[in-house]
């Protein structure tokens, strides 16, 4: 059953998109509660994130790619298997196995590694060779924040060495990167990041409503936005389009007769 269209809402990006993406984290979803998730949401969804090391261990891990496929919807490998991986000295084998697997993209990250900069966009181009590659950038420990400025320059070389997209680190909790501990938005970073790369290459980490509204509010509807849980994706789908308290108001109102 097609949607109701009788409303007057912000315009949205249609699939495939560049722009207005939805990013979402699976933290180790069975295969039948990704196809739940899928049914309900797939027209929504862009790229679907197997969170830290699940996909290594991911039993139907070649079933929910399928899935995926079939939807639309990009499977991408996350950083933190591949640092693991970067720091036993194999990085190649992950990234041959990734392919294999069937993935589309990987995401480059340095968030617990100790990788410089450079040993980053080594590993960026390596990667861009096969996959899109998404790059990540923020440290997960928060005593090891970047400044503003290093978050500009970082995000502005990533793009420069490759990426399609850089993901602001927030991680699943929203309290790292460009998040304060409380959850708060650390603005002067967010102003930072899209200096360096520009608002549609970047993909920000915000699993809190508070702060994807936030952020809708700030770059409108079709901002890219990661970290979602698949659960989620629809109530998401509510706030880009004003049909939510939190962003009500970005829904156009009825004009005086």
């Amino acid at each position: 059953m097609a949607p109701p269209s009788f409303l007057d809402l912000p315009a949205r990006s249609a699939k495939p998109r560049s722009v207005g993406l939805t990013h979402v984290l699976d933290n180790g979803k069975t295969l039948e509660s990704t196809a739940s998730a899928l049914s309900a949401a797939a027209p929504h969804v862009d790229v679907w994130k197997f969170g830290w090391g699940t996909a290594y261990l991911d039993t139907a891990l070649a079933d929910k790619l399928a899935l995926l496929n079939g939807a639309g919807v990009r499977a991408c490998l996350g950083g933190t298997l591949l640092e693991i991986a970067w720091g036993q000295g194999k990085a190649e084998q992950c990234l041959d196995w990734a392919a294999t697997a069937g993935f589309d993209c990987v995401e480059v990250s340095r968030g617990v590694a100790p990788m410089t900069v450079a040993d980053k966009h080594d590993l960026l181009r390596r990667a861009a060779e096969s996959f899109v590659v998404l790059t990540e950038v923020g440290s997960k420990d928060p005593n090891r924040a970047l400044t503003a400025d290093q978050w500009r320059a970082e995000v502005a070389s990533d793009l420069a060495e490759g990426a399609r997209w850089v993901v602001t680190e927030g991680r699943e909790s929203g309290t790292v990167g460009i998040y304060r501990g409380d959850g708060s938005i650390r603005e002067d970073v967010v102003s930072a990041v899209v200096a360096g790369g520009g608002i549609n290459r970047i993909l920000f980490e915000a699993p809190g409503t508070s702060q994807q509204a936030w952020l809708i509010r700030t770059f409108g509807a079709n901002v890219n936005l990661a970290n979602v849980s698949p659960d989620r994706v629809l109530a998401l789908e509510t706030l880009r389009l004003g049909l939510r308290a939190d962003t009500c108001d970005l829904a156009r109102p009825r004009q005086p007769a």
